[in-house]
């Protein structure tokens, strides 16, 4: 596959929230994700392997009600695509209703995303 059909493919599931399956089809077993901060409770930005980036992705699930959210893009450069993410969530342990955006660029290798990076604002 190339990296466009993976982009576009990755867009399609993450756009039907569908995000489980994009993580178990598109994403290689060694996925590297970083964020652009240590999430709460953490003690890194970078998770490694598909099992650790599924418990973050959870925990981000169990944390936030989504009220909204929109995929856009992609936008594919040789062997890496970005993803424009808008959300509309509340966070449940502060009861704070915000709206974010950031932005993903993920690398693909071998027919897989093997990296994703995050970039958002981490300061007020």
């Amino acid at each position: 596959m190339s990296t466009l059909s993976i982009a576009k493919k990755y867009v399609e599931l993450v756009s039907a929230h569908q995000n489980h399956v994009a993580l178990e089809t598109l994403f290689s077993p060694d996925v590297v994700s970083v964020e652009a901060g240590t999430p709460p409770g953490g003690s890194s930005p970078e998770s490694r392997g598909i099992k650790a980036v599924a418990a973050k992705g959870k925990q981000w699930m169990e944390n936030h009600e989504v009220h909204s959210a929109k995929v856009d893009g992609p936008w594919p450069h040789g062997d890496r695509f970005v993803v424009r993410f808008s959300y509309d969530v509340t966070n449940k342990p502060s009861g704070k209703r915000f709206q974010m955006e950031e932005a993903g660029l993920f690398t693909v290798a071998n027919d897989k995303i093997v990296r994703e990076e995050f970039f958002y604002p981490t300061e007020g």
